[in-house]
């Protein structure tokens, strides 16, 4: 577990950026009455073509389905089909421009070019072909062939592109997620610093407590080591994602079902009933956790299968990432203030780097960081300038790293048609920030300040996460959420304990003392039995 932890955390993503291709809509209407219509994603040079923001007052074309030739040439296609009508032809052998030549020549009034591989921006040298004004859209061949299996053969199409929403409503949720599951994770956190305080008291309990806890503590030189680790897997990942995505998808099934079992059972410890046992090879387990730990396999499990289905798969994994992330945040102690400043630092210099620094490094100006998140793709073929024929497929098909809470964009855009139909959050800015609220909690237990020092590292972190939601709508591109979170709970975390004057005590942290006083303690009572034990016999 702890080992698939730090792998896992070494996958940490951020929220994604907007696609760099102009993305558009083809509004397709059938002949039936009333006429059903149905909207595909598009897309498109705006350099080459402005399209209308609504509907209002739109041109529909008549569309004809030509996808049996690539239009290299006039031959290809008998004389007056394409006079006045949309057509869509297959992507392949010659540049856009070549094709938007021919059709414009026969008289088409629109070219949509159906590409088998993953759109991707329209490209292509404008000098030669100043005389082609024709509206060039690429679309996906699927969209096509759903566009006669809904629509029928007799279809009228028009293209346009809405503005992007300043604001989704799908953050709202997304920010109820992250917030609920640092605020829960902390306070899981303390409940345990509580027991462990209360077991104190009694030798033979604490014992068996230390039995059960599977806690890993952060030192300094620990974090510093944890850090390396993220960086050399996001590289490796960034370099050999065509087989590592498949091994992180294997370790997010396996942790995740331990992680949901470990939250369940936690609960379900706290209701008295069906509490009946049965024993094997001298081990006593309680039914009731052999069906917990069933049905968390089996939850894994169906998510792996269906992963790839958008409508609700999305569900399954944000439910599975929750309890990833409040295990991680419960597992993992950060033991003193000066261990989360170390970590919460440089891991916010490893997501400032990855993000904002490595397109100057990249050969194509991409960020490593997105590329992985996003799961890389192949480059297109270039020759001469001119963009050639079909783009190399994706490494792994359909395939993307499960290390974000997922929640399906509401409002209605080309992006919810395109790339992009969900807003993301990752993983990373969800347990780094939850480390210190789940230091802040124990801290509160240990010093039993009523709670002071937790809730206002939450407060700081759902202000950290407001901040981020207001740059990202008003820049419009993907931000390392870090940036915001680490200094708003660092910052806030400090003034509380340098207004209640603990700051030493809060930067050193008091775990130290009371290990070292149970180690005194059990040094003493080691001494006293080993004293008494002669006399004894």
């Amino acid at each position: 577990m702890r080992a698939a932890g730090l792998l896992w955390a070494a996958l940490w993503a951020l929220l994604l950026p907007l696609v760099a291709a102009d993305e558009g809509i083809l509004h397709a209407s059938g002949s039936g009455v009333p006429p059903v219509t149905k909207d595909y994603c598009i897309i498109y040079n705006s350099n080459w073509l402005s399209l209308p923001k609504t509907l209002d007052n739109a041109t529909y074309r008549t569309l004809e389905n030509l996808t049996s030739t690539v239009l290299c040439s006039s031959a290809e296609v008998p004389s007056g089909l394409m006079k006045d009508k949309a057509v869509v032809v297959m992507r392949g052998n010659c540049t856009f421009l070549e094709k938007a030549r021919i059709a414009q020549s026969l008289g088409a009034k629109m070219l949509l070019i159906a590409s088998k591989s993953r759109l991707s921006a329209i490209s292509d040298n404008k000098t030669d072909f100043e005389d082609v004004t024709l509206p060039i859209a690429l679309i996906r061949y699927n969209d096509i062939v759903d566009m006669q299996l809904v629509l029928g053969n007799e279809v009228n199409v028009t293209l346009y592109s809405p503005p992007l929403p300043e604001f989704d409503y799908s953050m709202v949720v997304i920010f109820l997620i992250a917030v609920f599951t640092v605020a829960l994770g902390g306070y899981w956190s303390g409940v345990a610093e509580l027991e462990n305080l209360k077991a104190i008291a009694s030798p033979g309990e604490r014992e068996t407590r230390w039995k059960k806890e599977e806690n890993v503590t952060f030192t300094p030189v620990t974090v510093i080591l944890f850090v390396v680790i993220c960086c050399v897997m996001l590289v490796l990942l960034y370099f050999f994602y065509k087989w590592l995505v498949y091994v992180i998808i294997s370790v997010f099934c396996l942790a995740s079902a331990m992680s949901l079992y470990n939250c369940l059972a936690a609960l379900i410890g706290q209701i008295p009933f069906g509490q009946c046992r049965i024993t094997c090879s001298n081990k006593t387990i309680e039914v009731r956790l052999i069906f917990l730990a069933i049905f968390c396999i089996a939850a894994a499990a169906v998510w792996a299968v269906f992963r790839n289905e958008d409508r609700w798969a999305w569900i399954l994994q944000d439910i599975l990432g929750v309890a990833f992330c409040l295990n991680f945040i419960k597992t993992l102690k950060m033991p003193n203030f000066k261990s989360c400043v170390i970590l919460l630092g440089l891991l916010l210099l490893y997501d400032v780097f990855f993000v904002f620094i490595t397109p100057f490094i990249t050969k194509n100006g991409a960020s490593i960081m997105v590329e992985v998140a996003a799961g890389p793709f192949g480059n297109s073929e270039k020759s001469d300038g001119n963009l050639v024929e079909v783009p190399t497929e994706r490494s792994a098909p359909h395939e993307k790293l499960p290390v974000v809470i997922r929640v399906p964009r509401l409002e209605h855009s080309a992006s919810t048609l395109c790339d992009l139909p969900f807003s993301l959050l990752g993983f990373g800015d969800i347990i780094v920030p939850g480390l210190l609220v789940a230091y802040c909690r124990r801290f509160d237990v240990q010093t039993r300040s009523s709670a002071v020092y937790y809730i206002s590292c939450t407060i700081a972190y759902a202000v950290g996460m407001v901040l981020t939601f207001i740059v990202l709508a008003l820049m419009k591109m993907g931000q390392p959420a870090l940036l915001y979170l680490v200094p708003c709970t660092l910052i806030t975390s400090s003034l509380v304990a340098w207004r209640r004057k603990e700051m030493k005590k809060f930067w050193k942290g008091s775990s130290y003392q009371m290990m070292e006083h149970l180690d005194y303690t059990g040094n003493e009572e080691s001494t006293a039995s080993a004293t008494e034990q002669p006399g004894g016999q």
